[in-house]
């Protein structure tokens, strides 16, 4: 038995066979399915979800790369989503740099190359900081909102780990963060471990490239991780470029534990045992 800690079950790749694609998963042996809310509305369709399939649980939170064009209060209405029973964590919440507006004004095709010559270091950096900076309070605020609903966070981190951590930073020993879809360093997912928190592996574990990702694998400690698919996205081998879905965590398991060295069934009881601990439910 295995959880998908981190599905997108509310976006629209599902619906056209949904009940088959939660058949499947109960088949592969995965008993429950953690909905994950990037925005307000994808977090009340998450909570919907929960309420209707007892296999589903859902997170509320804003995705850092959807602060600009959510409405205001929006923290509100996650803050009365949370309180519902089968919400176990917040999130999506987190910091992305990965691009950046002013990276992104440059490519944009209405903007001619003059334009893009003319944009300044200095209005980059303003652009940019004032994006950070947003991404930063939604996430602080989000991190006080768990504290206060005594609940964990699941956090999205791209190029922009330090950051990340220093936002975490003041509330050492108050609440865990779960780093999802890690791909980062073995040094990196030893830091947040030491720290109290848990990383979490998708199909990108299964990918011949990803070496560096199978020696995190293979070296952290039992009981500092978790799985997921992060589907629709990142399908594992031999499914790479297709849709996935919860039934593929038994793909991921089946990679990690061959990397650990440990059977199905260790694996089952140290993930299933770090998913009670860390979602509250």
């Amino acid at each position: 038995m295995f959880t998908d800690t981190h599905a997108h079950l509310d976006y629209a790749e599902f619906a056209p066979d949904f009940d088959d694609m939660l058949a499947r998963a109960k088949e592969a042996g995965i008993a429950r399915i953690i909905t994950i809310g990037t925005g307000v509305e994808s977090s009340r369709r998450a909570v919907a979800l929960a309420e209707k399939y007892e296999a589903i649980y859902a997170v509320v939170g804003l995705h850092p790369t959807n602060v600009d064009g959510e409405l205001d209060g929006w923290l509100d209405v996650l803050r009365g989503l949370a309180a519902h029973p089968k919400v176990v964590a917040i999130g999506e919440t987190g910091l992305d740099y990965h691009r950046l507006p002013s990276e992104q004004l440059g490519s944009a095709p209405a903007i001619s190359a003059l334009q893009a010559e003319m944009a300044s270091d200095t209005e980059a950096f303003i652009i940019d900081g004032a994006y950070k900076a947003a991404q930063g309070e939604a996430f602080a605020a989000q991190v006080e909102l768990a504290v206060e609903c005594g609940l964990n966070v699941v956090v999205h981190q791209r190029d922009a780990w330090k950051d990340t951590l220093d936002i975490l930073a003041p509330y050492a020993g108050r609440l865990r963060a779960v780093f999802h879809c890690f791909g980062n360093t073995p040094e990196q997912a030893m830091e947040v471990i030491r720290l109290g928190h848990l990383v979490s592996f998708t199909g990108i574990v299964t990918f011949k490239n990803a070496v560096l990702l199978k020696e995190v694998v293979s070296t952290i400690p039992d009981g500092s991780f978790m799985l997921e698919t992060d589907c629709p996205y990142l399908a594992p081998v031999p499914h790479r470029g297709q849709r996935c879905e919860p039934a593929y965590t038994r793909v991921v398991a089946a990679e990690v534990a061959a990397l650990r060295k440990v059977s199905m069934e260790e694996l089952s009881q140290q993930t299933e045992e770090a998913v009670a601990s860390f979602f509250h439910h």
